[in-house]
């Protein structure tokens, strides 16, 4: 992983976004968004950061910026090279406590991720880190690593979730992201999902559901 793209706001930063992208973009793919949110979130600080470039196995093996290898577009674990999936996810831990450094408080400090990157902060927030943070945001994405014999601890259930997903969506099919969505709802996280009339992308009324649902959390 490079430096992240950091974004500080107008404000001293007393919370933070942590914003993933997914396959084969770059680390500014959402810095319109998080420019746009930074207008209202006025304390809010925005880490964008950087896939690392190597080959996917999907993709013919192409090296690309991504969080790790996919072996087959298919739920769970063995369709992922999972130890990259860790690796990610431990890049993903070290930007949390540099921000604990800074003097954000967890409660302040929300995951999000688009796609590969969105499965990534699932993980993270829900199999890797131990604490409760201020929240998830799931961009049309899936969780590989999520199954009937995970089990939360009750930090982790206390991790509220936002899950956002396109119905035309052929890249990551909507009951992959549905499937994330139950099994959060069933562990007992505050979870919301809703569906866009989209494919595999971002529409504006999303992200106008996205900076609620921030602002009812920062602000």
């Amino acid at each position: 992983m490079t430096n992240p793209l950091i974004l500080e706001p107008q404000k001293t930063a007393d919370a933070c976004v942590i914003w993933l992208h997914g396959l084969g973009a770059d680390r500014y793919d959402f810095m319109p968004v998080a420019e746009a949110l930074q207008e209202v979130l006025l304390s809010t600080r925005f880490v964008m950061p950087q896939a690392p470039t190597q080959p996917v196995t999907i993709n013919n093996g192409y090296a690309m910026p991504s969080w790790y290898d996919i072996k087959a577009l298919t739920p769970g674990a063995r369709a992922i090279d999972e130890a990259q999936l860790d690796a990610s996810a431990q890049a993903v831990i070290d930007l949390i406590k540099q921000e604990q450094a800074k003097g954000v408080a967890l409660s302040r400090i929300i995951l999000a991720g688009f796609s590969q990157g969105g499965a990534v902060v699932l993980h993270t927030a829900y199999v890797k880190w131990q604490e409760t943070l201020g929240g998830v945001m799931a961009l049309s994405t899936y969780a590989p690593t999520f199954t009937d014999s995970t089990v939360l601890s009750a930090s982790q259930q206390r991790i509220p979730a936002l899950c956002l997903h396109g119905v035309y969506d052929p890249v990551v099919i909507p009951s992959m992201g549905r499937a994330a969505f139950e099994y959060l709802n069933s562990w007992g996280v505050t979870v919301q999902w809703k569906e866009y009339p989209m494919e595999h992308a971002v529409l504006p009324e999303e992200i106008q559901d996205i900076g609620a649902w921030l602002i009812e959390r920062l602000r």
